[in-house]
């Protein structure tokens, strides 16, 4: 787990080692354990190291082949590079380190852009490869190591976080405002891209890529989800459990010690719960990062997890103003704004992990979009089965979800039955003029003016596919994922902390789309296929527990109260009048409203508050 910077100068532009250094020095966070540089005429490449598999010089990057053609810096893992090893030996490669950057770089000698179909973990890498007199990269297959690029007329920059770019000295800062208006308005994050900065995109997921030294360039997908089977099947359990089991021994592999968040969840759970299996005989106890907040208590169910793996439990415990002071830090580290003050306790559990002298911490990130997590999905499951005409099927279903959960199994019957008579009417031909009717009607916004309006995309993308299958695939695709993932690295790699997440093995993923919508969910039950793979694997109190919080933050009581005076602070504030999007009146009447509980606006006005200091920080 590393930074990486590339530069390749075009037009005659030769890389200038200062400008590299720059742009790795600005993430040392992400590699405090060395550096490294590579100049070849127009091609430059920087490292910082976390040390992480192997830990000796040998390890060391950019890594080149012994004949000098073939120079790689990578960030990331490969999981399997002790079975990839085995295999390239038996081809007559011999290694010199133990670790998986040389297995990476043998792969590619030995397979070439093949190699990535044979890659297990998470990875953004660029190969200068001097025979061929190109770069050629890749980031894998769900996006869990960032990568981004910007371009210019004389120059290519590549990178592992965004400050990488923004210290080159090479880019004119400017604001996305397209961006910008569909978070302030939409709420939308990481769903493209494209960033909060013009003309600085991400490397798509999936994606491999190769440029030459003219500066041509092609890309393509590798890796794509897929669809169910036709076939469906007939019972992945004992495949899946099988398959999870395996992904955290994989992920436990590491030369430093190795921890895991645990909320009082079912994915945590099953992570910590596999990983005390494996743990063997190590006189090491296993580490356990756990926040609580009193209003969202999960004590009971983290103590029958800790009961049974006898992990050593730390716990984090916040405070308001402590978690608004640490919010513009967040920012300073993600380079874009958040969605909720839940990725602040993310940052703080890694805090807390670091200073217990953990560098690698498995997470439950993914599993609520590959296994079907979210409650909003019971609808689409519902919608599914109406859709396939089975209304009998279809009320029963729903019936088994209210006598667990409460509720008119009428009225929700009837609400898919109008969720499908609407997707059918927008799927005719009056879909382009919804789209148009929902984009003009976004251009009023109480809180924002028009200019900042103005900017909406008229094409933002529109579900035109309501089947679970499908949202599912939206959601790792592009959103909630994608965010989800940015927030996972960037607040475990503040604190030079690796974050692995079992959950997003591709064998998993790919077997978990292949199954029908039943195993996702069932009757009352959410992730039904994880709760069947996990039982006596975990105490039966989470297996079966339903409600979902995650590491949930009293947010909205919080701006009613220990950060009310902030907020009238920062609505007051000459920025904010001057920064000319804002009816500042309206958003001070809809925080009246909030604090005498009237409505609650605390996620809109979050994204406020956070776009601001985002904005003094670019200062």
């Amino acid at each position: 787990m590393c930074g990486i910077a590339v530069v390749l100068g075009l037009n005659g532009l030769q890389a200038d080692r200062a400008v590299v250094e720059r742009m790795t020095t600005s993430m040392q966070h992400r590699g405090p354990d060395g550096s490294g540089t590579y100049i070849a005429g127009p091609v430059g490449l920087g490292f910082r190291r976390l040390s992480i598999l192997d830990l000796s010089e040998t390890a060391n990057q950019p890594m080149a082949s012994e004949d000098g053609q073939v120079v790689l810096v990578f960030n990331g893992e490969i999981f399997n590079y002790v079975e990839l090893r085995r295999e390239l030996e038996t081809l007559g490669h011999r290694f010199k380190s133990t670790g998986d950057t040389e297995v990476l770089l043998h792969a590619y000698r030995q397979w070439g852009r093949d190699c990535l179909d044979r890659l297990n973990g998470m990875w953004a890498f660029v190969i200068h490869d001097v025979r061929r007199g190109i770069l050629f990269g890749s980031r894998d297959r769900f996006g869990k190591k960032p990568l981004y690029i910007h371009r210019t007329k004389d120059c290519l920059l590549l990178t592992s976080e965004i400050k990488g770019i923004l210290s080159s000295g090479l880019y004119c800062q400017a604001p996305n405002w397209r961006v910008i208006s569909e978070y302030l308005v939409r709420s939308r994050l990481d769903e493209g891209v494209e960033s909060f900065y013009a003309g600085i995109e991400q490397v798509p997921a999936g994606t491999a890529f190769e440029v030459d030294l003219k500066g041509q360039s092609r890309n393509w997908r590798y890796w794509c989800l897929p669809d169910a089977s036709a076939d469906d099947i007939q019972d992945p359990v004992p495949q899946f459990a099988e398959l999870f089991e395996d992904s955290v021994r994989l992920r436990m592999r590491s030369d430093v010690p190795v921890g895991v968040c645990l909320s009082g969840g079912l994915d945590s759970t099953a992570i910590i719960c596999a990983m005390a299996r494996h743990w063997g005989g190590s006189e090491q106890p296993l580490h356990a990062f756990a926040y609580y907040a009193p209003e969202f208590d999960e004590s009971s169910y983290i103590a029958d997890t800790i009961s049974m793996t006898h992990a050593h439990l730390n716990r984090l415990e916040t405070d308001p103003l402590h978690a608004w002071r640490t919010l513009g830090k967040v920012l300073s580290f993600h380079d874009e704004p958040v969605h909720a003050m839940s990725a602040v306790i993310g940052f703080e559990l890694m805090a807390l992990a670091a200073s217990n002298g953990v560098k690698v911490v498995l997470n439950g990130q993914g599993a609520d979009e590959v296994i079907g997590g979210y409650s909003s999905y019971f609808r689409d499951y519902w919608y599914t089965l109406l859709k396939g005409g089975d209304l009998r099927e279809t009320w029963n279903e729903i019936a088994r979800f209210t006598s667990f959960h409460g509720g008119s199994t009428a009225r929700l019957f009837g609400s898919v039955l109008g969720h499908l008579a609407k997707v059918t009417l927008r799927q005719a031909d009056i879909v382009q003029r919804f789209a148009r009717w929902k984009h003009h009607r976004g251009r009023h916004h109480p809180w924002f003016t028009t200019e900042l309006c103005d900017h909406l995309n008229p094409d933002a993308h529109e579900n035109d596919d309501w089947t679970l299958g499908a949202i599912l695939k939206q959601s790792v695709e592009r959103g909630p994922l994608p965010l989800y993932l940015r927030l996972e690295d960037r607040n475990s790699m503040a604190h030079s902390v690796e974050a692995r997440l079992p959950f997003l093995d591709y064998r998993l993923v790919s077997l978990a789309f292949k199954s029908a919508a039943k195993w996702k969910l069932r009757g009352p039950w959410n992730k039904y296929l994880l709760r069947e793979a996990m039982r006596q694997r975990i105490p039966e109190s989470v297996r079966t527990r339903v409600t979902k919080w995650g590491f949930p933050v009293p947010q909205g009581k919080w701006m009613s109260g220990a950060w009310y005076a902030q907020l009238q602070e920062l609505l007051e504030s000459h920025e904010m009048r001057d920064r000319g999007i804002y009816n500042l009146a309206a958003i001070r009447h809809d925080l009246e409203l909030h604090r005498r509980g009237t409505i609650d606006v605390s996620g809109r006005l979050f994204s406020v508050v956070q776009f601001e200091l985002w904005s003094r920080q670019q200062v």
